[in-house]
């Protein structure tokens, strides 16, 4: 089999898509060493109209991936694309999400070019279902990895002090806003990692666009994770988190709660008070809930994902030889 993976999500050097399209790339190519699994950069100009189906053609491959809402837009071959939440189509995100996804991806879908779809959890595979009225057994929920990277590390610097984490894109769908007034209700520093413009405040460390190889420590020594995201498709960081042994706090929204499988505690997302109320029981039962969190995190392999993704393969194939 040799599949084309698009690959314009990694013209972002970080964030949850460039994060899922190289860890799946890895994967597939290590679990399946006689298929061809091959990124396809995306080109400036009409790159999906035009260049796309020219080097699908010249490359003889036999599927289509598109890891980030958009397959091509003739039926070369068969497609798979990969929804990772519904926030475009959220009216209370859609100023932080892409107009062209919003308008592009529905119209895809309702002309039949994608053959199969991959949600990350079962929880935006039912939202899916239900919004775009697609058809059940053509929607597959595939649960990301975890890199081995992210592990429990070596005790820090014992007069540190300690401070709280938060990891992802700055904006108000992730509402840092309810971390940081957790953090001061707590009397605790919060440590903001990721992209995005945070302003300087006090109680604050900004820590920005963070190398993966200095995530793990970060991670390890944080009194705790939290992630008050008002919505989530999957929620990489919480699940990274877990694995490095930080107690994680996360909102109710339903994929979270769906990762967390219980490891974490969970609250609403606006509710500060309750907020620095599970910031106190996350410090005091840090041995239990890291204990958790670890074996948890430890169901969540990226080999996995590249089983089950190449299971979602196999059978757009079959669909697209009907």
């Amino acid at each position: 089999m040799k599949v084309a993976i698009d690959g314009t999500p990694l013209t972002v050097s970080t964030g949850g898509i460039a994060r899922y399209t190289v860890q799946l790339h890895q994967a597939l190519a290590a679990e399946f060493p006689d298929d061809r699994f091959e990124l396809l950069p995306g080109q400036p100009g009409r790159w999906w109209s035009l260049g796309l189906r020219t080097a699908l053609q010249r490359g003889s491959f036999a599927l289509f991936h598109g890891t980030d809402f958009a397959v091509p837009y003739f039926p070369i071959v068969p497609a798979v694309m990969t929804l990772h939440d519904l926030s475009p189509w959220h009216k209370a995100w859609q100023g932080e999400t892409s107009k062209r996804v919003r308008l592009r991806t529905p119209w895809l879908l309702r002309l039949g070019r994608v053959a199969s779809v991959i949600t990350p959890t079962e929880a935006i595979r039912r939202e899916a279902i239900g919004h775009f009225r697609l058809d059940p057994d053509r929607v597959r929920a595939v649960p990301h990895g975890v890199d081995p990277s992210f592990q429990p590390q070596p005790s820090g610097d014992a007069s540190m002090q300690p401070y709280l984490l938060t990891v992802g894109t700055h904006g108000a769908r992730k509402n840092g806003q309810t971390a940081l007034a957790a953090a001061r209700a707590a009397g605790i520093e919060l440590w903001a990692a990721g992209r995005g413009d945070w302003s300087p405040q006090p109680g604050l460390r900004i820590l920005g666009a963070v190398p993966d190889h200095e995530l793990p420590a970060i991670y390890a020594r944080a009194a705790a994770f939290l992630f008050p995201s008002h919505y989530e498709g999957f929620g990489l960081p919480l699940l990274e988190a877990m694995a490095c042994g930080a107690p994680a706090i996360a909102s109710n929204d339903a994929a979270l709660r769906e990762v967390s499988g219980g490891a974490a505690l969970h609250c609403e997302a606006g509710d500060v008070r309750a907020w620095a109320e599970a910031i106190a029981a996350a410090r005091a039962n840090r041995g239990e809930l890291a204990s958790r969190g670890i074996a948890r995190a430890a169901e969540f392999t990226w080999a996995r994902t590249a089983r089950l993704t190449r299971e979602v393969y196999q059978e757009a194939l079959c669909l697209g030889a009907r």
